[in-house]
């Protein structure tokens, strides 16, 4: 049972998507660059050390133009470009190609795969698969692999001044080749999932921040609407006192100030408007003040309130564990907890065919809150992961949200903010899903269980509480 997409109806979690598309515009130019200019040392350094000191008759020329041909390329970048430009995904494609090449043509030159430098191959790979889309990984993975099967194949040797041909046996060079192959699959797919991993995440967290921002700019506003109340009250007190006043005295002028009269009187019943208007939203405004600490029971009826009228049945318990205090905790009005037991019973209605129980509970030490339903439950084969963002999504059958999928993202909002209060969650199932139709309990489907210290959500006062179920 995982929440349906956001946008439909004022309390849905934000939507992610607009963050941009994966991989777009991600990596800097001066970045790569920079790789470049490293790779360009270290492959100057490693030439002019076999040349010289392990008297490694290489092409030195070739060896050398060809390293300079990345100086040459690193050059025009920087000269051509600032260095804060954003690569598209093409450009960065092409960037790393140009670099698999080049190394690709360096290890012909050296030797091939008798090179014990060849691995580095797999560095570009590495990057697109940290910072590109699949598609564009598995095209550096392809390339990759054609350019060191040719290498493999054909390569200048490795010769000695003296003569002395340096080369592995064909065996150990197949066997080079093949953790080459290897490499470039594992890294690719390793990078390419961790780094998914980390953009889905940055993109959940976001949309967390955006919701909690929310929640406090409601909390926010009722603060300003009782302070427009209060500073109003005046002023409308003197438009009413001088209407009063000029009324007695058009009254004493006779029929000839009628229609002024009139206009006063006019003027003096919209000054009373305006004034019940007012008190009104400034009382709700100071009751959200106040709310800022309230009963557990006013908690859990202001997070269930958008959804009362959604066409599913709410049932409430609230009550102490036996042997523990009676009176009802008083609990801090914070935009995190209200905001997360809001998507929990979002979830529970938007998947239950008719009925959501909402069980809240305490005693000396712990407060617990249990959201259940009886919809079909959450899969089974993905209960490990309630609360991670965007995992596969999960079509329900059944009910009014047939067709619908979710993202599991309200339930990432709900978990991360939720344990922003010191919460733990557990999620399960209220039935076993292979047993029959009339086998199922009437708590059959997904369960919520949120349990806090006391001392993490309750403020010092408390006050009385019923212990009987609510009826809203």
């Amino acid at each position: 049972m995982i929440d349906p997409p956001p946008g439909r109806d004022p309390t849905a979690e934000p939507s992610a998507v607009a963050l941009g598309p994966e991989g777009s515009g991600w990596m800097r130019l001066k970045t790569l660059v920079l790789l470049r200019w490293l790779a360009v040392a270290g492959q100057t350094i490693a030439i002019l050390v076999a040349h010289q000191s392990y008297g490694i008759a290489l092409d030195l020329t070739a060896c050398l133009l060809t390293v300079g041909a990345a100086v040459a390329v690193n050059l025009a970048l920087v000269f051509a470009m600032p260095e804060t430009r954003r690569l598209t995904e093409t450009e960065a494609l092409l960037t790393l190609l140009l670099d698999t090449v080049q190394l690709g043509f360096l290890l012909y030159l050296t030797g091939g795969l008798n090179n014990p430098f060849a691995f580095l191959i797999v560095a570009p790979v590495t990057i697109a698969g940290a910072a590109l889309r699949a598609r564009a990984t598995v095209v550096m993975g392809i390339v990759t692999i054609a350019i060191v099967t040719l290498v493999d194949t054909y390569h200048l040797p490795l010769v000695r001044r003296d003569g002395t041909m340096i080369e592995v046996p064909r065996l150990f060079e197949f066997g080079f080749w093949l953790a080459i192959v290897i490499g470039v699959v594992f890294l690719g797919l390793y990078t390419r999932r961790v780094a998914s991993e980390f953009r889905t995440m940055g993109n959940a967290l976001l949309a967390t921040q955006m919701a909690l921002a929310r929640e406090q700019k409601l909390t926010d506003l009722g603060g300003v609407v009782a302070a427009a109340a209060h500073e109003l009250g005046t002023p409308l007190a003197t438009i009413k006192l001088v209407s009063t006043e000029m009324i007695d005295d058009l009254a004493e002028a006779g029929e000839a100030c009628r229609e002024i009269r009139a206009d006063a009187e006019l003027i003096r019943q919209e000054a009373d408007r305006c004034r019940t208007i007012l008190h009104s939203m400034g009382r709700t405004g100071r009751d959200d003040l106040h709310l800022r600490r309230l009963p557990l029971s006013a908690l859990i009826r202001d997070a269930a309130e958008p959804h009362l009228e959604r066409g599913k049945h709410l049932v409430f318990a609230l009550g102490d564990v036996p042997g523990s205090p009676s009176r009802q905790p008083m609990v801090r009005r914070q935009p995190e907890l209200l905001h997360g037991l809001r998507n929990l019973i979002q979830n529970g209605v938007d998947f239950a065919r008719s009925t959501v129980w909402v069980d809240a509970e305490w005693d000396q030490t712990s407060i617990r809150l249990r959201v259940a339903d009886d919809g079909p439950g959450y899969p089974p084969h993905l209960l490990g992961r309630i609360g991670d963002p965007f995992f596969q999504p999960r079509r329900d059958e059944s009910g009014p949200s047939r067709g619908r999928e979710g993202l599991g993202l309200g339930l990432f909002i709900a978990r991360t903010l939720l344990e922003r209060t010191g919460a733990r969650l557990n999620f399960s199932n209220g039935a076993d899903p292979f047993l029959a139709e009339e086998e199922r309990p009437e708590r059959c489907g997904a369960i919520a269980e949120v349990r806090w210290p006391r001392a993490a959500i309750e403020t010092v006062e408390r006050s009385e509480g019923a212990t009987n179920p609510l009826n809203l």
